[in-house]
């Protein structure tokens, strides 16, 4: 009897046999290479290491040249007061300034940069944590869907072998034709869940392909995730931590900006080049001079005060982010541990059942031949057995993403 869509059931088992098997390691590696988000952060590192450099030539002496031309004349007695505007002016000076007490206010302002280079990273590291969770929360899903229909296809196989044992005994009178036809309905059902995994894995896998930028439509079999538990750092050495404290370093930084703000500022000027008004031997108007300015903040109406204000509030803010994010650490990581305890134990227990109902479904099995068992019994040791089986895959199932969600605590700065 032939069975609709089995070739094309065979083909697949075919292609998928023979295909590369690729690990988790595999994705999670081209997660990371092709993620543009961990690109961007590598290029802002870049950016910063650049402004570094602009913010230390600015600190350093400017020179510029500046030209200045004007031409103010009386025409019949009428015009601008020559004595202000000595009838035109003309410059060509090349100019130098030199802040000289800005040593300190540089380096908070380089400091300031690292500060931010450091959060970059961080929240570089955070963010490929993230990435990372998403690609093995999703591969460990696929391999789900990849055991089920590995398990399922053995099962059909099997149902097969039994089918064509089963015909020749209901020829032979042994079973009645609706036993048959009983048993032929399983099968079938056995057909049409296949077909359903292999939807279901075909759109996981192209999930994951997603998620890691891959371009990649073969059914690609996927070996186990085998992930285990990593050992955690303390809270206070994880890199989720870590960009507090980076943001407390920050605000102090805008602390210390403020008060250099209000340090009188030095600084030296010099200038040499033509500046005439033409007025009177223009040719001997060629010289220099020099200078020196000095800013004194006297009084602004109290604003300093407001602004180390102002980094107050957003301090304690920040304090309570610090908190309640410890708090929820220890919760979330603890709940997971009862989770994962409480699964093993499923698994184990699971794990017992199946052996229980492989026995019985195997001696159904050897029944069978001899005709000495119900079908309906036989098919009923079957659903028990594949009731198991998936009860078993699920849980494992469960088991990585449990294990998935703990080792995500495991990044240290």
């Amino acid at each position: 009897m032939k069975q609709p869509g089995i070739s094309f059931v065979l083909i697949f088992y075919f292609i998928t046999a023979h295909a590369q098997v690729k690990d988790l390691h595999y994705y999670l590696e081209k997660g990371r290479q092709n993620s543009p988000l961990l690109k961007d952060y590598q290029n802002q590192v870049r950016l910063s290491q650049a402004d570094s450099l602009r913010l230390r030539a600015a600190y350093g002496p400017q020179v510029n040249g500046v030209s200045n031309s004007t031409y103010a004349p009386l025409i019949h007695g009428y015009g601008y007061d020559n004595a202000i505007t000595n009838g035109g002016q003309i410059s060509a000076l090349v100019t130098a300034t030199k802040e000289l007490n800005g040593k300190k206010n540089l380096n908070n302002l380089l400091y300031g940069i690292d500060l931010q280079n450091q959060s970059v990273r961080n929240t570089a590291r955070i963010s490929e944590q993230d990435l990372k969770k998403s690609i093995a929360s999703q591969y460990i899903v696929t391999y789900g869907d990849w055991e089920q229909y590995n398990f399922n296809d053995n099962v059909l196989h099997l149902l097969k072998e039994e089918e064509v044992i089963l015909k020749k005994l209901t020829e032979t009178g042994t079973y009645r034709q609706t036993d048959y036809l009983t048993f032929l309905v399983t099968l079938q059902q056995q057909e049409l869940l296949l077909k359903q995994l292999r939807t279901q894995y075909q759109v996981n896998f192209g999930q994951l392909n997603y998620l890691c930028g891959i371009i990649d439509t073969a059914f690609t079999p996927l070996a186990d995730p085998s992930l285990n538990l990593d050992n955690l750092p303390s809270l206070e050495n994880t890199v989720f931590y870590h960009q507090f404290e980076i943001d407390s370093l920050k605000l102090r930084n805008t602390d210390a900006a403020i008060d250099l703000s209000y340090r009188p500022k030095i600084n030296l000027y010099t200038d040499g080049g033509f500046n005439s008004t033409l007025a009177l031997d223009p040719y001997k108007n060629f010289g220099v001079s020099a200078g020196v300015s000095l800013t004194v903040p006297i009084y602004d109406g109290r604003q300093r005060k407001m602004q180390h204000s102002k980094v107050a509030i957003s301090e304690e803010t920040r304090k309570n982010y610090q908190d309640f994010f410890s708090r929820q650490y220890y919760q979330q990581v603890q709940q997971l541990m009862q989770q994962l305890a409480s699964t093993l134990e499923l698994i184990d227990q699971a794990n017992k059942q199946i052996d229980y109902a492989n026995g019985l479904m195997q001696a159904n099995r050897v029944l069978l031949v001899h005709g000495d068992v119900r079908i309906a019994d036989y098919v009923i040791a079957i659903n028990n057995y594949l009731n198991a089986k998936n009860i078993i895959t699920q849980n494992i199932v469960n088991k990585y993403q449990l294990i998935n969600q703990i080792n995500y605590w495991n990044s240290a700065n």
